[in-house]
């Protein structure tokens, strides 16, 4: 892809020009075993739950999730304790097999405001909590639902 390629604006992906678009995708390296990709270098390993060093796609979710509200606190958070903060986001929730999906996504957010008193940390969590339902892409994008558009295509 050329660099001209990738700084295209579509109208579709809402993306400014000055933002590269990446793309995505995963290959079929043997039985349920798959590494994603993208334009931009980065892959991770995917499988099923019984394969070593492998993500499943439901735990890509769940990290995708973290990342995000993790990335979306950072700057309040950064703010008022400093760039050298140290913060965790953990995330669980139990798959229903029965109609294939994640009812329940759980997250905590751990990170120490103990230099901070009551009032300020209180202060600080409302800022952290509206910052990450404002800009939080993938827990706005699984709280409000997608349409997903399959196409397949063949040789």
């Amino acid at each position: 892809m050329t660099t001209d390629q990738q700084t295209t604006q579509t109208a579709a992906d809402g993306q400014a020009a000055h933002h590269p678009h990446t793309d995505l995708w995963v290959e079929r390296t043997g039985t349920r075993r798959y590494k994603g990709r993208s334009s931009r270098g980065a892959e991770v390993l995917i499988g099923s739950e019984d394969v070593e060093g492998v993500f499943t796609p439901g735990e890509l979710l769940k990290i995708a999730l973290a990342a995000c509200t993790g990335m979306s606190s950072d700057r309040p958070l950064s703010r008022r304790l400093g760039d050298d903060y140290d913060a965790t986001v953990r995330v669980s929730g139990a798959a229903d097999r029965e109609n294939e999906r994640y009812p329940v996504l759980d997250e905590v957010l751990e990170v120490d405001l103990s230099e901070l008193d009551d009032a300020a940390a209180e202060r600080l969590l409302v800022v952290v909590e509206r910052a990450i339902d404002a800009v939080c892409t993938v827990g706005r994008t699984i709280k409000a639902g997608a349409t997903v558009n399959l196409a397949i295509e063949t040789d």
